[in-house]
């Protein structure tokens, strides 16, 4: 399992870096299920934590192991200009001192950019598979939900609001993330 903290962060700016054209500086957010950050007008038109607000949920969770849960992420436009989102969110997945990069979900292009006017929304989706309860070798007790956009260095940290989430292998959860796609599809 991976275990440095400091080994996300760096994993994720190098690919952010190649994913987008602009990056911010920030440092990580609370546990809240939802917060707000001051628009900003930074250099560039990558869309950046300081010019959005987050929702975390609501979640389907997946009701037994082996099943299939999803937590969506919502990310509302509100610099009052619009901006882009190349690529996909750098996301992790924490269990105490252990953390998981998550892989891109099959078919979801690092290439597709987005524009997110004023006041929209896109969302994101993590998909994964339920692990068994008390079962560390089979999954993992995720309490943390990190990620940061594309382009943008700031990590955000929320809550994760589901049940386990199952091991592929010690260093691979059986979850992905989604694409940026319009709010309610």
């Amino acid at each position: 399992m991976r275990t440095a903290p400091t080994a996300f962060a760096a994993a994720l700016l190098a690919a952010l870096t190649l994913t987008a054209c602009s990056s911010g500086d920030g440092d990580g957010g609370g546990d809240d299920s939802k917060t707000s950050a001051a628009p900003t007008t930074e250099s560039g038109n990558a869309c950046t934590a300081a010019q959005a607000d987050f929702e975390v949920g609501p979640s389907s969770a997946a009701p037994a192991a082996g099943d299939e849960g999803a937590v969506p992420v919502t990310v509302t436009n509100k610099s009052g200009a619009a901006c882009t989102l190349k690529g996909i969110a750098g996301v992790e997945l924490t269990a105490g001192d252990s953390s998981w990069t998550l892989q891109p979900q099959e078919g979801a292009s690092r290439d597709t950019e987005l524009t997110l006017e004023a006041d929209q929304s896109m969302t994101f989706t993590i998909s994964y598979v339920r692990g068994a309860a008390d079962d560390a070798e089979k999954s993992a007790a995720v309490d943390q939900l990190k990620f940061a956009l594309p382009g943008d260095s700031k990590v955000n940290s929320f809550k994760w609001p589901d049940p386990e989430v199952a091991l592929k292998s010690a260093d691979e959860l059986d979850a992905t993330v989604g694409p940026f796609l319009p709010a309610g599809d």
